[in-house]
């Protein structure tokens, strides 16, 4: 316990699903956490059951407005942000390229790549100015290969692109002791997942893993919650993959 305190996060996309597991995990380690999300019912009801260590802050992070909002009540609240998980996503459908309009694809690209970017962007001259800080932002195992069953090229190409955008900043800010490091997910059985497919389908693909299960959502929060505490210290510019080994094959 307590490997997060004295550290202000804001985590967006938290109010469900992975998201809220980060930030319950980052409460139980000792940080004053900021939930954004655009689901205010679940988002405010997380923070009620976190308690004062949290706040929900409604949050589009496609828009940059939104993101100076935010930033400003984190501030107000409790202190200059020391931490960042960008984890808010959107999948979109699974169409092939040529089937996908320019409307879902841009919606797509907005929430998953320039959320991230508005993000970072956002943060950044805080943390410089407090010493440092550490931004996780979490990318896919599709942004390695596009994998079978991956939404479409508006979503890897996202995901992708968040990859190269993290090691881009992480480069340009080391040398202010801003940590930026990318997380990227397998198969995670998230309320989405289990919205998306029956138990019979979660199973049999489960079983063509090298771990031949899908994950917690905790499983992933823990290694968010390494790269935001200070024992990753001396990392930035990775990559953590959380996929069962499934690149691995």
């Amino acid at each position: 316990m307590g490997r997060l305190t004295n550290k202000v996060a804001i985590i967006t996309g938290a109010a469900v699903g992975m998201g809220a597991e980060h930030a319950r995990l980052f409460v139980e380690e000792g940080a004053k956490v900021v939930i954004t999300d655009l689901n205010e019912t679940d988002g405010a009801v997380l923070a009620k059951e976190l308690g004062e260590n949290a706040l929900f802050v409604k949050h589009d992070v496609s828009d940059a407005d939104s993101w100076a909002d935010v930033v400003a009540a984190a501030v107000e609240k409790f202190g200059p942000v020391t931490v960042l998980v960008n984890n808010a996503g959107l999948s979109g459908p699974e169409a092939f390229t040529a089937d996908l309009d320019l409307e879902t694809f841009n919606k797509v690209v907005a929430v998953d790549q320039t959320g991230v970017f508005l993000g970072m962007r956002a943060v950044l001259p805080g943390m410089v100015e407090a010493g440092g800080g550490s931004i996780v932002n979490i990318s896919s195992a599709a942004a390695m290969a596009h994998l079978a069953g991956s939404p479409s090229v508006a979503y890897t190409g996202a995901k992708a692109a968040v990859r190269g955008m993290t090691k881009a900043t992480a480069i340009e800010y080391g040398p202010h002791n801003v940590r930026v490091n990318s997380v990227h997910p397998g198969a995670i059985l998230t309320p989405m997942a289990k919205n998306l497919m029956d138990p019979e389908t979660i199973e049999a693909f489960a079983q063509t893993l090298p771990i031949r299960r899908f994950a917690d959502p905790r499983e992933v929060s823990y290694t968010v919650l390494f790269l935001a505490s200070d024992e990753a210290s001396y990392m930035t510019g990775s990559e953590l993959v959380v996929d069962g080994g499934r690149l691995a094959e």
